[in-house]
């Protein structure tokens, strides 16, 4: 007669071990590290969503040079207009369908471009030099304003934004058993059901 299979009383131990009340805030750490580390699974949405950015780089590389040459030809020399103008119809060609890649691409230049208005008001006057760097100050703010936005008004946030975040911060807090660390993370709707 064959004793206890050594792995499921190991799995059995471990299992329970996860359900204990007094280790959850630990593991619930534990788990959201490992939520932050395993997003392999993601891998083909990137390919594919790095392709798609690239292409419309180079179509709007494309229309936008196109555009500033015509109107250089057009004018007889280069103005700082024809930079805006052409990067504004470039831009509403290429990037101003509202899909998911766009919409990165764009906030991630608005981002870019308050750094660099912020810049630019400081250069000209408008705005005093900082005596320190405003930069853990803006950091604290960001992190602070996405997290309270996350947590009480998560519909504001762009859904891929918001299932990052439900990713890191709320999955982290659940988990069935030991699977839940090592393989993959069951949705919340299975542990609902």
């Amino acid at each position: 007669m064959a004793g206890p299979d050594p792995i499921k009383t190991l799995l059995y131990t471990v299992n329970n071990l996860l359900q204990q009340e007094k280790y959850r805030a630990a593991l619930a750490v534990v788990k959201g590290f490992r939520n932050g580390a395993v997003l392999k699974d993601k891998l083909k949405a990137i390919l594919k969503a790095t392709y798609t950015h690239s292409r419309n780089l180079a179509c709007f590389v494309f229309t936008y040079k196109g555009l500033q040459a015509l109107q250089e030809k057009i004018q007889g020399r280069s103005l700082q207009s024809h930079s805006f103008l052409a990067a504004c119809v470039g831009g509403w060609l290429v990037f101003g369908d509202n899909n998911n890649i766009n919409s990165q691409i764009n906030m991630y230049l608005l981002s870019r471009i308050l750094f660099a208005l912020s810049r630019l008001a400081v250069e000209k006057g408008l705005i005093p030099q900082p005596k320190q760097d405003p930069f853990p100050l803006f950091a604290t703010l960001v992190w602070g304003i996405v997290l309270w936005l996350f947590e009480y008004y998560p519909h504001t946030l762009q859904p891929s934004l918001q299932s990052s975040m439900n990713y890191l911060y709320h999955d982290s807090n659940m988990w069935h058993d030991i699977s839940d660390f090592l393989v993959y993370n069951k949705p919340r709707t299975a542990a609902l059901k």
